[in-house]
């Protein structure tokens, strides 16, 4: 009885330090110098949303499903590091776009958009930088948890999915995109995409890293 009752106090007195531990371990940006949090985990201060789709907050994640919507940052940024955290389900298409500007309605007419997509039908997939450097075959799967890292030096953008890199371009001077006018490095907000309403997907740990200009 005496052994339980000294095991039992022990436990109490290393609790406090072991869930500080825990929890700064299971937050990424806590842990990594120069990194600033666009979501608190438990609600969406900081970001707009327009259009229908739906963005609702669940067990420290952000679930995005419904019909096209796009969730922008309140903050904007020129050079930085992106990193989140993604998950689709089966059939599922979003994507993360940056230097883009709050809209009321439509697919964002300004910025980049790195796809989210495993098994929708579209073959652009993730890791792509999306109608530009487009990648067809994708290492993650549905339902599990994956990092997408985007960076951004000048006009230098790079993706890396789970730590490989799936695009390393350098926007040309003379760039220009007929098709999408605005898809250029320029500064602005984040979004994410609500695509459809047969699309769910979640996003979590989703920081950022200002670089100098």
């Amino acid at each position: 009885m005496k052994r339980q009752l000294w095991i039992l106090l022990a436990v109490a007195a290393f609790a406090p330090l072991f869930a500080l531990v825990t929890s700064d371990a299971a937050d990424p940006a806590k842990l990594e110098e120069g990194w600033i949090s666009l979501f608190n985990g438990k609600d969406l201060t900081g970001w707009k949303k327009n259009e229908d789709g739906k963005f609702e907050v669940i067990d420290g994640a952000i679930k995005v499903s419904g019909k096209r919507a796009h969730l922008f940052t309140e903050k904007e940024f020129k050079n930085f590091e992106y990193k989140v955290e993604c998950k689709t389900t089966k059939g599922s298409n979003s994507g993360l776009y940056f230097h883009t500007k709050f809209q009321e309605e439509g697919w964002p007419a300004q910025g980049y958009e790195a796809q989210v997509n495993v098994s929708h039908g579209d073959k652009i997939k993730t890791g792509s930088l999306y109608g530009v450097k487009n990648v067809e075959q994708v290492e993650v799967k549905d339902d599990e948890w994956y990092e997408t890292h985007i960076k951004v030096v000048g006009r230098h953008i790079t993706i890396k999915i789970n730590g490989k890199t799936t695009v390393d371009w350098e926007q040309p001077e003379d760039f220009k995109d007929k098709a999408f006018p605005g898809r250029k490095i320029s500064s602005g907000s984040f979004a994410i995409q609500a695509h459809d309403d047969k699309s769910v997907c979640y996003f979590r740990n989703i920081r950022v890293k200002p670089l100098a200009d």
